[in-house]
């Protein structure tokens, strides 16, 4: 179901608890509301649909996917950039990687490790931040 986005800066206070198989649903909501907003959005974090949860979701190309409880494991080619957000008024400026490895959990709940560069690195990095409670 396509869920109405939350705005301002009090969904980044706290830190996004792990998700379980029971939040299943929240995976779902989260792919249908990314792609109901594909012409504007690359990727989005459960707490910008008002579940405090460890999920992203992220556009690759023609595809989305998500990543529950995602962790970067690894990260190299530090550059700084601006970003823009859904949820937040304007752009602020960041560090980002250009190559990072992520372990997660597919939509499945299947353990999976990743590795991603460029633009995909950059919004996985962002939505991470999300639910660390960072606000870019």
């Amino acid at each position: 179901m396509v869920k109405k986005i939350v705005k301002g800066t009090h969904i980044f206070a706290a830190k996004a608890q792990p998700a379980t198989a029971a939040d299943k649903q929240t995976v779902t909501d989260l792919l249908d509301t990314l792609r109901a907003n594909l012409d504007y959005c690359v990727g989005m974090a459960a707490n910008m649909i008002g579940i405090n949860k460890a999920v992203i979701v992220v556009t690759a190309g023609p595809f989305q996917f998500a990543m529950v409880n995602p962790v970067i494991t690894k990260k190299s080619g530090e550059y700084q950039t601006e970003e823009g957000c859904l949820s937040l008024d304007g752009v602020r400026s960041c560090i980002r990687y250009q190559e990072i490895e992520v372990d997660y959990l597919d939509q499945n709940f299947q353990a999976q490790h990743g590795k991603y560069s460029g633009w995909t690195a950059q919004i996985i990095q962002h939505e991470i931040d999300h639910c660390n409670g960072i606000i870019i």
